[in-house]
């Protein structure tokens, strides 16, 4: 059973839950979410796969998910990003958010998401139990594709694009 550590709007530890009934409750808890760059500044995106229980078959970052008890944001991301991409990456921490999103099969995410940047030139090993596909894509392509079809795009990427866009714009190597 996958927990998730609950928080406060200052990111202070409150408790553990079973990350199903967290996101059933809608319960804010700790999350990040990974942005590989290559050298064009192209972002790696992943297409959830079919089968996640939340948002199966869009489109979103690289790689996201929650740390565990005692775990970094750094680590997990680490951890996260070998298990779902097969990917090792020199990455840092850049800012977080918190945000609340209803999505399919009555569920709430509701995270303090920390938004972790990273350089990735290459082709991902793909878990496909996590992950349908994957693609290098510009900020600009994505921007104009979400204005045309949001629908294929999860609702946190679609909450933090503008943000990261802003931030990537004169993107350095971390």
């Amino acid at each position: 059973m996958e927990y998730v550590i609950l928080v406060d709007e200052n990111d202070q530890e409150v408790g553990q839950m079973e990350k199903m009934e967290a996101h059933e409750k809608g319960l804010l808890h700790r999350a990040f979410s990974i942005f590989l760059f290559n050298d064009n500044n192209e972002l790696l995106l992943q297409q959830r796969a079919h089968s996640k229980y939340h948002s199966g078959g869009l489109w979103t970052n690289t790689c996201c998910s929650h740390p565990r008890a005692g775990e970094s944001v750094l680590d997990a991301s680490n951890r996260r990003l070998m298990e779902e991409m097969g990917i090792q990456a020199k990455m840092k921490e850049q800012f977080s958010f918190i945000y609340r999103a209803e999505l399919d099969n009555d569920l709430t995410e509701h995270e303090l998401d920390h938004v972790v940047f990273g350089s990735f030139n290459g082709e991902p090993s793909i878990n496909p139990e996590e992950v349908a596909a994957w693609k290098y894509v510009s900020m600009k392509e994505i921007e104009a594709d979400m204005k045309k079809h949001p629908e294929n795009y999860t609702e946190w990427f679609r909450i933090v694009f503008d943000e990261v866009h802003n931030r990537t714009r004169n993107y350095a190597e971390v």
